[in-house]
């Protein structure tokens, strides 16, 4: 089968957008199908008999100063324009811009795929799309829940008002996502919070668990513990990812184990929320930022440290919590969105914005040995047996199977 795998930014460094691409292209190829990744950028790493059709846009979140970027052609493309306008003014119009542009190149090119899968951008463009191609298109979580939480922790008019500009895109979403013939979401949760914040049709709705690259995360023995590290994932610094809690339980933990310290995957904001907490605290010494790791560093930092946390008040899957229980590490999570779909039993369950049930989970885990042991062991094996890419991909392959065959020659 000749599949197109549409993603509008593939960030193989941040986020689960570059994660999913990269790991479902592989296995969809190795079952033997041709897959083209057709992305804007950041562009993901893919291998090497995996093809990359780049659709540029204009990068301008690679810009310190936007305005500067500004170029007379602009008013002679359309798309250029709006991009740049919307992104001056603080909106995101990556999502509509792609759309724009793959629809373009897509046109003159109706007899190169079987089918088509788009990656969240959930564009207008995806509505003609799915007329000339067989199209499926994955939508992770609504966003309309990273939304709100920001809306609810705004401080101000300012901080309200800019979180509703950058999720203007919103509108288009929540207009295309009930206009689409099929969709897949990573868990159940998923799907029901699609079903009812876009109003998607329940029976255009299917979910397939995404799979953890068990080839990549696992137990490596070779990287020394650190003891009382903590580490955990947070790809956005925003309050989706509940960084603030995990850090006032942190310092809740330090006064009965002070050697504590918690590594952090992800980058925080100069001046944002959390960075004034961590100053506030005086944690400074105590919390590191790791950004931009490739898989292997990745690995290495969940193998040295003693447990992982996922405090996130919302997650449509998880892939921190799998990668971190696939390599072995004793893991305590929250149950909030799929979480709950993805840790099962093998996790400690905290409440989502409860620091004190943070702390309380930590020094129950750093004074066991043997529940360090015993959530590392099933933590492990629930992963393995259950969130494998290859098996995720042979259920994409049957949808595809359905959908191709139903399309109007």
């Amino acid at each position: 089968m000749r599949i197109g795998l549409l993603s509008y930014r593939s960030n193989p460094f941040s986020g689960g957008q570059g994660i999913y691409i990269k790991h479902l292209s592989e296995a969809l190829k190795d079952l033997g199908n041709d897959v083209d990744v057709i992305s804007g950028p950041p562009y993901p790493l893919l291998r090497k008999d995996i093809n990359l059709i780049k659709i540029p846009s204009l990068d301008l979140f690679a810009e310190e100063n936007r305005l500067r970027t500004f170029k007379t052609q602009y008013f002679i493309n359309l798309t250029d324009l709006t991009e740049w306008f919307g992104i001056l003014t603080g909106g995101f119009p990556e999502p509509y811009t792609f759309g724009k542009r793959v629809k373009i190149y897509l046109e003159k090119r109706k007899d190169s795929y079987d089918i088509l899968h788009d990656n969240q951008s959930l564009s207008y463009s995806m509505l003609k799309l799915q007329e000339d191609f067989p199209l499926v298109s994955t939508i992770h979580h609504p966003i309309t829940k990273d939304h709100r939480l920001e809306i609810e922790n705004s401080k101000n008019w300012k901080e309200r008002l800019s979180s509703n500009r950058w999720h203007s895109f919103l509108k288009m979403q929540k207009f295309v996502a009930p206009r689409l013939k099929t969709i897949i979401c990573p868990s159940r949760q998923s799907r029901k919070d699609v079903i009812d914040e876009f109003e998607a049709n329940p029976d255009s709705v299917e979910v397939i668990p995404n799979g953890i690259d068990l080839k990549t995360f696992k137990i490596n023995k070779l990287v020394k513990k650190i003891p009382y590290r903590i580490v955990t994932t947070a790809s956005a610094d925003i309050p989706l990812k509940g960084l603030r809690y995990l850090v006032d339980a942190l310092n809740n933990v330090i006064k009965i184990f002070p050697a504590s310290t918690l590594a952090v995957i992800g980058k925080t904001k100069e001046g944002g929320e959390v960075k004034r907490q961590i100053d506030r605290l005086n944690l400074g010494e105590k919390i590191s930022f790791y950004s931009d790791l490739s898989e292997s560093e990745i690995v290495n930092l969940y193998s040295s440290s003693q447990l992982a946390v996922i405090p996130s008040l919302y997650e449509g899957f998880g892939f921190g919590a799998g990668e971190a229980m696939a390599c072995g590490v004793p893991l305590i999570s929250t149950h909030s969105g799929g979480l709950k779909e993805v840790v099962g039993e093998a996790a400690i369950e905290v409440k989502p914005g409860d620091s004190d049930d943070l702390t309380t989970a930590i020094l129950d885990l750093f004074s066991s040995p043997d529940k360090q042991d015993h959530f590392s062991k099933i933590g492990r094996k629930r992963i393995n047996d259950q969130f494998q890419w290859n098996k995720a991909a042979k259920e994409y392959i049957k949808i595809y199977e359905e959908i191709v065959d139903k399309f109007p020659n």
